[in-house]
């Protein structure tokens, strides 16, 4: 509780030093404006004062009011000048939110717009100019972000972290300038943190599933082998059928689990507790007998749901034998031998989610936000035992699935990529993210350092 306090009470100062600094840079930039437009203007007077137009002028300036009068005549066109200015300033600012397009607009609405121009068979042509506009705007602001930043190099270097760290925040991963990323390996002090994020980290460890054909987290995503995995570790597995079956040949088994080969996100799961009483868990519904159950698989296939016609039956894992709750799912999101949070998921008879640190806290993180619920939590031996298998494997990410039975913890699957991994908020993106690339240099310095992973390549041996 006491570190939590200090950590507030850091937040509030550096908060409140933050603002001090923001009102100096922008009170210095005022009083150096003023500064030069006085000087402009004394400039000014004394080239008018010079001018013959200004010498020819006396007959006439004679008539301008003097006294009261000339006060009253002076504040009325100060009044005009300075309502102008006004005027101008709010048109500039109009041009330049035109120019940029800084404007929000609702998801469900672009998404109508979208479709209606699909209907219209004009979404491709519309396609090519937004395309086009977001490639300018956004070269736009990147120029506006990396020219201020340029503004700030030699300034203070308060000011230089507080602006720096500002327009951090408004850059992609590719598009911050290499200055910025210099002075943050400076003894300045720079967070790089703007530079992580775990979309990005995952997006291009995809790209180089693509590119190689294979990685070695990518072994595991096959269910069998993941049991073949935990077998060797000693970790609890489901006991399972030692064959893959097509729909038509699936046995009619009381308390088993049925599942596709290649599904996640409960797509094609379904419990069964007896011939009568069945489980669709996707649809959070129950089936009355074995007839619906079959019609249901097959529209799991029809559909898309389910991309092949392949099933296996494993062990009906319940959290509660004597009131029949099923297992809970527990997802840890492992970082090569750490762990950063945990999913708690109840399935039925409503769909719930719940996230948690590792220190044991509820977090909000932008996914599922909207059916989130106070779950049961882990214990710290059941993180250690994620982070402990998550470092038998040659990989900077994986997350690692079990269900909570009566008796501790049955291991469910490996998930190399996360569904909706995109979905978190740019907070948590940039907190994993940086767990993603720290995990990756550890990996590398034990690969040099001639760690072996014993395990994980015996499994890949006897799967040639």
């Amino acid at each position: 509780m006491e570190e939590s306090s200090d950590k507030g009470t850091l937040q509030v100062e550096q908060q409140e030093a933050d603002k001090l600094i923001r009102e100096l840079i922008k009170k210095e930039a005022e009083i150096k404006k003023t500064d030069m437009e006085i000087k402009n203007s004394e400039k000014l007077i004394k080239k008018i004062k010079k001018s013959k137009t200004w010498q020819r002028s006396n007959s006439v300036r004679k008539w301008i009011p003097s006294g009261k009068a000339q006060k009253k005549y002076i504040s009325q066109l100060e009044k005009e000048i300075t309502n102008t200015k006004n005027e101008l300033v709010a048109a500039q600012e109009m041009i330049n939110e035109l120019r940029l397009e800084n404007s929000t607009i609702d998801y469900n609405s672009v998404w109508r717009m979208a479709k209606e121009q699909k209907d219209e068979s004009k979404l491709v042509d519309l396609l090519d100019k937004i395309i086009q506009k977001k490639k300018r705007n956004d070269e736009n602001y990147n120029h506006l972000l990396k020219s201020s930043a340029r503004l700030f190099e030699k300034e203070k270097l308060e000011y230089k972290q507080y602006v720096y760290l500002k327009i951090l925040s408004g850059l992609k991963v590719e598009d911050i300038p290499e200055f910025m990323i210099r002075s943050g390996l400076s003894e300045e002090n720079i967070s790089l943190k703007q530079a992580s994020s775990y979309r990005a980290s995952l997006n291009m460890r995809m790209r180089q599933n693509q590119l190689l054909g294979t990685l070695p987290e990518m072994l595991l995503d096959d269910k069998k082998m993941a049991y073949s995995f935990m077998n060797k570790l000693n970790i609890r597995i489901p006991r399972l059928s030692d064959q893959t079956y097509r729909l038509q040949d699936i046995p009619e088994k009381e308390g088993i689990v049925i599942k596709p080969v290649d599904g996640a996100g409960g797509r094609g799961v379904y419990l069964v507790y007896s011939n009568r009483d069945i489980i669709d868990i996707k649809n959070a519904k129950t089936l009355a007998n074995w007839q619906l159950l079959r019609k249901s698989l097959e529209r799991d296939i029809t559909s898309g749901q389910v991309s092949t016609n392949e099933w296996f039956v494993e062990e009906f894992i319940l959290e509660n034998k004597q009131e029949r709750t099923p297992a809970r799912d527990l997802k840890f999101y492992c970082f090569y031998g750490k762990v950063s949070l945990i999913l708690e998921i109840v399935r039925y008879p409503e769909l719930k989610y719940c996230w948690w640190t590792t220190t044991g806290e509820r977090v909000a993180t932008g996914k599922y936000d909207y059916s989130s619920f106070k779950g049961i939590g882990v214990t710290r031996n059941e993180i250690e035992m994620a982070a402990a298998i998550s470092a038998e494997i040659p990989a900077p990410f994986i997350r690692i699935d079990f269900l909570r039975s009566e008796d501790g913890l049955v291991f469910g699957e490996f998930t190399p990529k996360p569904g909706n991994y995109d979905d978190f908020d740019d907070e948590t993106d940039k907190w994993l993210g940086d767990y993603f690339i720290e995990a990756q240099g550890r990996l590398e310095n034990d690969l040099i350092d001639g760690k072996r992973f014993t395990h994980y390549k015996e499994l890949k041996e006897n799967s040639n």
